[in-house]
């Protein structure tokens, strides 16, 4: 007994072996309690997310349980320390660390309820706005940047860095690094220019010089489209903006132009009927809206007709369907007037040998 009472007389940085293990034992217990009921916190989000409605408390015990261990360790140490007798410069350090601790973990908080949030707003807005859905991405990544930029600023200015200097010289570092990343920097500003200004969204289907795609995601470097051959196609958004981009998603009606070309044998009435008969054809198709049809032109081996309607749709199969409708009762309807389709030929007249040989004036 009496060497427990020696030993525990014995100091250490001006406290007692008692103190220092009492406060080791606080720290732990206070550990051991926080991580206790981090487990229930993380227990009970996955509760509530496994439910299909929203519930209130979703997103703020899911943001509670990403609370990291360093975070749980430095409150724990910090309270533990609160029996011991510290000095002013031992008192700041501990200061500084549970301050820099919490605004990381207020860092890891916040980008935890912003990416909760917004992973929430993609599954609502896809079925209704998916040009909205495909911002989303973008804007995530914007806030994750604003709010660390934030975080490692209030950092530096609790361990006493004179952050106004320190964002000045960024300011001047910054133009040369941007000149130095100028490519990269353009898809980001492209992507924000898709963000913003919308040309086009998740699903849209588009023509981009001699490629043609669905939009299957749009990042901040780049857009990439699912071809019709089922390859992925990679483009940059600062190339996709700079390119002719034709949107095939945003068509609410197609305009069709075809032509139907007759022989020079068909009669002059049957010619009058065919503007009229075309147009019959047409209208009994659904989903179309008839424009015109002229006697266009008398070409070289054929009499063209130029007809213009409307698909009401802007599903490319349902244009065909009735592209291939129209088509078929034309060739039947012409069928049956013993009308014929023109196709390319040329005719050789041959003139007698006596005719050629006489004066032009007896040739008649």
């Amino acid at each position: 007994m009496p060497e427990l009472k020696q030993l525990a007389s014995l100091s250490l940085l001006g406290n007692s072996w008692l103190d220092w293990s009492i406060a080791l034992a606080i720290a732990l217990f206070t550990l051991a309690l926080l991580l206790t009921l981090r487990r229930l916190v993380r227990r009970h989000s996955r509760k509530l997310q496994a439910t299909e409605r929203t519930e209130l408390l979703e997103i703020p015990t899911l943001v509670l349980g990403r609370t990291t261990m360093l975070t749980l360790a430095v409150v724990s140490i910090f309270i533990g320390a609160q029996l011991l007798t510290i000095g002013p410069k031992t008192l700041r350090v501990l200061d500084s660390g549970i301050t820099i601790a919490l605004f990381w973990q207020a860092g890891v908080w916040a980008i935890a309820a912003a990416s909760a949030w917004l992973d929430r707003k993609r599954e609502r807005d896809m079925a209704t706005d998916r040009a909205a859905a495909s911002s989303i991405g973008v804007i995530a990544f914007v806030l994750k940047v604003a709010i660390w930029a934030m975080i490692v600023l209030l950092t530096l200015d609790n361990l006493g860095v004179n952050v106004t200097a320190l964002v000045a010289g960024l300011g001047v570092g910054g133009i040369a690094v941007a000149l130095a990343v100028q490519n990269v920097l353009g898809d980001l500003f492209a992507s924000l220019s898709i963000t913003l200004d919308r040309p086009f969204v998740v699903g849209d289907f588009l023509s981009v010089g001699e490629f043609l795609g669905n939009v299957e995601y749009i990042g901040i470097k780049s857009t990439r489209l699912r071809s019709l051959g089922g390859e992925q196609i990679v483009m940059s958004n600062s190339d996709l903006l700079g390119s002719r981009v034709r949107n095939y998603g945003r068509m609410s009606q197609r305009r069709v132009v075809f032509g139907t070309s007759v022989t020079y044998e068909t009669p002059i009435e049957l010619l009058e009927r065919m503007p009229q008969l075309i147009r019959s054809i047409i209208e009994a198709q659904q989903d179309t809206r008839f424009d015109r049809c002229h006697f266009a032109k008398h070409a070289a081996a054929s009499l063209d007709f130029e007809t213009v309607y409307y698909v009401l749709s802007a599903d490319f199969n349902r244009y065909m369907d009735i592209q291939q409708a129209i088509n078929l009762r034309l060739h039947r309807e012409l069928a049956q007037l013993g009308v014929e389709f023109a196709y390319p030929t040329q005719r050789v007249f041959v003139m007698p040998a006596a005719a050629a040989d006489s004066p032009p004036e007896h040739r008649n």
